[in-house]
C-alpha cells in the first residue's frame, strides 16, 4: 500500500509519562505529530493505516517503555459475517434513522455527550469536557470527518426531529471509514447502541465499497476496551503487519504483558 506524507517531513514528538487512563499502576506515553492543514488528510490516512488515531489536528500512538498493551484493531467489511446476537442488535435499532451532519457541534449533541460520560467515564479523561472541548474535538481538524446522529424515527405524525440517541464522530478515509469518538443514550441499555454504532459503520463500508472500519485501540487486560475483540473477523496491528484473527481468539493472540 502506498503511503503519503507530505514533502516537508513530519516532526514527532513524545509525551512525558502520565497515569494510564485504562490500566491501574501503569504510566502511558504517546508519539505524536500535527497533522498539515494542505494535506492533511492524505496523512491521516497513512498514519492510520500504521497504527495511529487522530485526535482534533493531531495524529499520535502509544510509545509506552514497559507496555505494549494498546493494540490497533479494525473489522474488514466485506468478510464480515453478523452473527445471531449481533443482527438481533442491529433488528432492535430499526425505529432509528441515522443521519451524516457537518462536522459542527451542537448544544444538544453535547448535552447527550456529558450524560454519557457522567454514567459510563466519571473517572475517565474526559470526564471533565467543557463546551469548548467538545466544539474543538469535532471542528478542529482539516481531514474528511463528519458526525452520524442516531435518533427515534416519530411516529406521532410531527415533522420536528426524533429524540438523539446516538452519535459518532467518523473520518472518511481512502480504504475505510474510521471511529474517531462515539457516545451515545445511557438509559437506552436494551439497545445495546455501542455494538449498533460498530455494526452499522461495518454496513454503511460494504455499502460504499470501502473495506475496513478501524476501531482504535483495543487495551488488552482494560474491561472498558475488551468489547472491541469480541466483533469477529477482526484484524489486529501487530509486529509484522494487519493480522486476521477468527472466532474470538483475538485475547490469546499476545501473550500477557
Amino acid at each position: 500500500m502506498t503511503q503519503h506524507f507530505p514533502s516537508r517531513q513530519l516532526r514527532f514528538f513524545l509525551t512525558a509519562p502520565s497515569p494510564c487512563p485504562y490500566l491501574p499502576e501503569r504510566f502511558e506515553r504517546k508519539v505524536f505529530a500535527h497533522l498539515p492543514l494542505s494535506d492533511g488528510a492524505s496523512v491521516n490516512d497513512s498514519l492510520t493505516q500504521v497504527g495511529f488515531r487522530r485526535s482534533q489536528n493531531i495524529a499520535y500512538r502509544p510509545a509506552c517503555e514497559a507496555c505494549a498493551a494498546c493494540i490497533s484493531a479494525r473489522i474488514p467489511a466485506a468478510d464480515y459475517i453478523f452473527s445471531r446476537s449481533e443482527r438481533k442488535t442491529i433488528a432492535r435499532n430499526e425505529d432509528l434513522e441515522r443521519k451524516v451532519v457537518e462536522a459542527e457541534a451542537t448544544m444538544e449533541q453535547f448535552d447527550l455527550l456529558r450524560r454519557y460520560l457522567t454514567a459510563r467515564h466519571a473517572d475517565g479523561g474526559m470526564a471533565e469536557m467543557t463546551w469548548p472541548d467538545y466544539v474543538a474535538m469535532v471542528e478542529d481538524t482539516a481531514v474528511r470527518t463528519h458526525i452520524i446522529e442516531y435518533r427515534v424515527r416519530r411516529s406521532d405524525g410531527v415533522r420536528a426531529p426524533g429524540e438523539l440517541v446516538a452519535c459518532a464522530l467518523v473520518d472518511v478515509m481512502n480504504d475505510g471509514l474510521s471511529l474517531v469518538y462515539s457516545f451515545y443514550d445511557p438509559n437506552q441499555a436494551r439497545r445495546s447502541l455501542g455494538s449498533f454504532v460498530i455494526l452499522d459503520h461495518v454496513i454503511q463500508a460494504c455499502l460504499t465499497g470501502l473495506p475496513y472500519v478501524y476501531l482504535g485501540y483495543w487495551v488488552r487486560g482494560s474491561e472498558k476496551m475488551d468489547y472491541k475483540v469480541r466483533f469477529s473477523p477482526i484484524e489486529l496491528l501487530k509486529a509484522e503487519g494487519w493480522t486476521l484473527v477468527v472466532g474470538g481468539a483475538a485475547r490469546t493472540s499476545y501473550d500477557t504483558p
